[in-house]
């Protein structure tokens, strides 16, 4: 069967018409059953362009700008509960997330081996601008962001004190909030998977004052899905 013309897809069954209603619903935030429900399109087919859909995402996160001004920098745990008798910085067995969040602007995240000085600063480093100012917990991973430029405030969380002033970090942990309640409705995701829908949650949070469905279709004519 002769293939119908979709800019927004490179070779596909699928007309212009049906991937922007599928484009439409998944910016509503509906699972793949729900969309293949109101679509008529195969769930299988569904699933096939939403991972499209989540790796074009996670393309366009990778390529942000620095990040200006005052940030604030974080750690969090997505997964199982904790194990008990593990102690020490995030949770045995949980996926490790490290998040930067500039006041007034955007979110960025990215899944770390460790929550060490050489990761989190790495990260910091290629990601804050020189000049900005930077907010974070006690952690000790963060010791030393003065010596190599930044402005540095911290809370302790240890000594519960959650904001002095213009110091803290509640944009990041309000988002940490958003992430771990949109995520559990996935219950439990392969690593792959999960970087995937971290991805997709940091793209809809950005987008949060903006069309998502309107964006996505911008990416996916610049660059159509294979």
């Amino acid at each position: 069967m002769k293939s119908r013309k979709n800019c927004y897809v490179k070779s596909s069954q699928l007309s212009e018409a049906k991937f922007r209603e599928l484009v439409k619903y998944f910016s509503a935030d509906l699972t793949a059953t729900q969309i293949a429900q109101l679509s008529n399109i195969n769930r299988n087919t569904i699933n096939r362009y939403l991972r499209l859909i989540r790796h074009r995402i996670v393309e366009q996160s990778e390529a942000q700008c620095s990040f200006f001004g005052v940030v604030e920098v974080d750690e969090s745990w997505f997964g199982a509960r904790r194990v008990k008798g593990k102690r020490g910085r995030g949770a045995f067995g949980k996926t490790t997330v490290f998040g930067i969040y500039e006041r007034q602007g955007q979110v960025y995240t990215e899944i770390v081996p460790n929550c060490s000085k050489a990761t989190l600063q790495g990260i910091i480093r290629g990601k804050v601008n020189i000049d900005s100012v930077v907010n974070s917990d006690g952690w000790r991973g963060y010791n030393g962001l003065v010596d190599i430029g930044y402005g540095h405030f911290r809370v302790e969380h240890s000594r519960d004190e959650f904001a002095r002033g213009p110091v803290h970090i509640n944009g990041i942990e309000g988002f940490w909030g958003y992430a771990k309640v949109r995520l559990a409705k996935f219950r439990g995701m392969h690593p792959q998977t999960f970087l995937l829908h971290l991805k997709e949650t940091e793209f809809r949070y950005n987008m949060r004052n903006k069309n998502i469905g309107r964006h996505i279709l911008k990416i996916c004519r610049k660059n159509p899905l294979n």
